[in-house]
């Protein structure tokens, strides 16, 4: 799988990742532990890993949450 990830640099050095890229990066990976569990494609404990899969889909909506927080808010007359 290829796929091209925008960075962006700080003026201090430090990388950044659109959160958009993370959440979603979250949440496919979580997807992909259910799949590989429930078609046998893995030995993967079914608990264990429904209960890692819920924890990254809550990380992701709590960055996605953040992040709509951060914005700012837009009045009618914004345009």
């Amino acid at each position: 799988m290829n796929a091209s990830v925008p960075l962006i640099t700080t003026t201090s050095g430090q990388l950044l990742i659109p959160a958009d890229q993370v959440t979603s990066l979250l949440r496919r990976l979580a997807v992909g532990w259910l799949h590989a569990v429930y078609e046998s494609e893995a030995q993967l404990d079914p608990p264990t890993t429904l209960g890692l899969a819920a924890m990254l889909a809550e990380l992701a909506d709590r960055i996605d949450a953040e992040c709509i927080a951060f914005l700012p808010v837009r009045s009618e007359y914004d345009g």
